[in-house]
């Protein structure tokens, strides 16, 4: 350094002129260590795309890379809502709740993007520690125009601090043509120096826990995602309405967020385990195979919910995931004191439905049921009986299956731990099919014969049966059991949830157009479901798989519109506006005119010559408030028990593109809720109490 400045001295004292003419220049900057950023690679379509985690969860990260050694263990940072854990060392990130492949995650400093690309891409650590020591190597000598080769055999030019190339790297003996020449790779040093949106920290408390099941089929809407991508989408959208309608004055208290986790029953289905894929792939027809395929994935998921074996799969699948999910959600948040609630969408709101209207409140059961895989029919009285008392050994050898003791020894299952094994443990431990049928079956006899849910149990059904119906409807099939609770469900057991929820929000649903098929006629204004004392029954006004749920509440000569869901944004829209202003318009004049006319013609002639006018004036007013009355009365009737009175229908605004062409966009509309913030805004507002609110919808 000393050199290079007597160098810059003897320019100054360079030119004569009586004195010392010093040549101007600007000090480089000092040198100051790149900011590191934490990124994780989510493949899109096969291609890698690397996003970058919050500010919070990335200064979480970077502590613990600090402050780890390298003869400590591994270091698991939970990050996006406790949802994933991060391995700092191993540089993986996990999904906790559900199923996911891991990723790969980066301490990021140095990204690079060519002239055909969209966004920039983060070098590897190795990469950008070389890049690193080159770039602080020409900030503290002011030597730029430096070239650096890289591992890969490209080369890096630093011309100066904004202006940083990467070149491919070209074989001296054969040098690109023209047409294979491509322009330089643009380097930026430091997050803040490219276009890159660092979504916002989640709030660590968590007011509310809400569980969203799924309908048919594997995708949940139009661009084929899952359920988890989906329900990201739905919680990414409520969390900015939290932080745009809510405030902590509104509500009283602080306001953290609300936990929004999927429940996937389609994919323990459509499994190994239950090989119902195999058996319809093998009575499938060869021809036009992607129509078929689409079929068997998603129409037939109508169907087996409709039969009694893999009803049973799909409801036990449904309540032991929800309670999977909710005792891991309790372990991670340990101080979280918030209700919980559920949601269904299309099917997945029949699955709740029903499971909720066969759950026990907590008078009549003490501990929730659990029920095992197994579905077969248990009648029969010629099998050997077991009990909680008999030992393991025992068991075993009544049912003589003592050679798989020694498995069961050896995981140190006992009879308590063989309660808890489903059919994919007992498959695990290599015992065949056959015997693990035997061992499942008589589990679920144990388990079937508790005395209170035995002796009570023709009680509890016809309670349910004079609340829910006033006439049960009658059929001879064998396997449908409308005597239980008088809606016509599918004889099975239905296991019971470890919680009682605050609500019940069913999208796009069918519920109405079951309990119709069922012979449900009507349902009794007394009814509620055991443990939820709240139901919303939100649909799009195009959505073709959509029923209401009031009018078989109400008396059939009552006809009450759905109430109008309120725009995130406003009111109504402006469509919509316009076309009930006009339709009022044209009302209110032909009912004026009907109303004068009507007064002129039955008054009689000298009562028209003195105060005619005036009468019917009278007469027009007291009929614009009776039609304001009966606007009012209607929007606050009281639609029974099953929501506490209050409104179960809300229907959702189309957008004005929509409302050209309700066909058009038929099954977009049943597919949209996921993406709805007027959705998300009625769920937020039950949630925090001050309620759904709404305006008549005019039919």
């Amino acid at each position: 350094m000393s050199t290079r400045m007597s160098e810059l001295e003897g320019l100054g004292s360079e030119g004569g002129g009586g004195g010392p003419d010093w040549i101007m220049l600007d000090p480089p900057e000092p040198y100051e260590p790149v900011q590191h950023h934490w990124f994780y690679n989510q493949t899109s379509e096969g291609r890698d795309c690397w996003q970058p985690f919050s500010y919070e969860d990335s200064h979480r990260l970077e502590d613990a890379f600090t402050g780890v050694g390298e003869s400590e263990g591994e270091v698991v940072v939970a990050t996006e809502g406790r949802r994933y854990d991060v391995c700092v060392k191993e540089r993986r990130r996990y999904a906790v709740y559900w199923d996911q492949t891991s990723s790969e995650v980066c301490r990021c400093s140095w990204f690079h993007k060519g002239s055909k690309e969209i966004s920039y891409t983060p070098h590897t650590e190795d990469i950008s520690s070389l890049l690193e020591d080159a770039y602080m190597i020409a900030v503290t000598l002011g030597e730029w125009k430096s070239n650096l080769e890289l591992p890969t055999g490209e080369t890096v030019i630093l011309h100066n601090p904004k202006l940083m190339t990467q070149h491919p790297n070209y074989f001296k003996d054969f040098p690109p043509s023209p047409g294979e020449r491509s322009q330089p790779r643009t380097l930026k040093r430091g997050i803040e120096n490219i276009p890159v949106e660092i979504p916002e920290g989640e709030p660590d408390m968590v007011d509310h826990l809400v569980f969203m099941v799924h309908g048919i089929g594997p995708a949940c809407d139009l661009r084929l995602r899952g359920i988890v991508q989906c329900v990201n989408e739905f919680r990414s959208a409520s969390l900015a309405l939290i932080s745009s309608h809510f405030s902590p004055a509104e509500v009283h208290r602080s306001i953290g967020r609300v936990e929004f986790l999927p429940v996937n029953w389609h994919k323990v289905l459509h499994g190994e385990s239950t090989g119902v894929d195999r058996d319809i792939e093998r009575i499938t027809l060869p021809s036009i195979s992607r129509l078929r395929q689409f079929s068997n994935d998603t129409v037939l998921d109508l169907f087996f919910y409709n039969s009694p074996t893999y009803c049973q799969t799909i409801v036990d699948t449904v309540a032991s995931e929800i309670n999977r999910l909710h005792s891991l959600f309790l372990l991670r948040h340990p101080n979280f004191s918030g209700a919980v609630s559920v949601a269904g969408h299309s099917l997945g709101s029949l699955i709740l439905f029903d499971l909720l209207t066969n759950q026990k409140a907590a008078s009549e059961t003490s501990e929730p049921e659990e029920v095992s895989e197994n579905t077969e029919d248990f009648s029969s009285s010629s099998e050997p009986p077991c009990s909680s008392s008999d030992s393991l050994e025992e068991v075993l050898t009544s049912m003589g299956l003592e050679e798989h003791l020694r498995k069961l020894q050896k995981e140190q299952v006992d009879m308590e731990a063989l309660m808890l094994c489903s059919e994919g443990d007992l498959k695990e431990l290599g015992i065949p099919l056959g015997p693990r049928k035997k061992i499942l079956h008589c589990v679920k006899k144990w388990k079937l014969q508790a005395p209170a849910v035995q002796t009570d149990k023709h009680s509890q059904n016809s309670s349910k049966l004079q609340t829910i119906q006033e006439t049960p409807p009658t059929t001879s099939a064998v396997d449908y059991q409308h005597f239980d609770v008088g809606i016509g469900q599918v004889s099975i057991d239905y296991p019971q949830l470890v919680f009682h929820p605050q609500a019940f929000f069913a999208f796009g649903s069918p519920i109405g157009m079951f309990l119709t098929v069922r012979g449900l006629k009507r349902i009794h204004p007394n009814y509620s479901f055991p443990t939820c004392r709240s139901f919303y029954n939100i649909f799009h006004p195009f959505d073709p798989v959509a029923y209401r749920i009031e009018p078989m509440i109400l008396s059939p000569d009552m006809d009450v519109p759905p109430m109008l869901m309120p725009h995130h944004k406003g009111r109504k829209r402006m469509h919509l506006e316009l076309k009930e202003g006009l339709t009022r318009v044209g009302s209110d004049l032909l009912g004026s005119l009907r109303t004068v006319w009507q007064s002129f013609s039955q008054l009689p002639v000298p009562a028209l010559a003195e105060g005619g006018a005036t009468a019917a004036a009278a007469h027009l007013n007291e009929d614009m408030e009776t039609s304001v009355m009966e606007n009012e009365d209607r929007k606050e009737v009281t639609v029974g028990k099953l929501n506490g009175g209050r409104r179960i229908d809300y229907v959702l605004q189309e957008t004005p593109i929509e409302s050209f062409n309700e066909y058009l966009f038929a099954i977009q509309s049943h597919l949209c809720y996921w993406e709805s913030e007027d959705t998300a805004l009625l769920v937020l507002k039950e949630i925090y109490g001050n309620g759904p609110s709404g305006t008549s919808a005019q039919q």
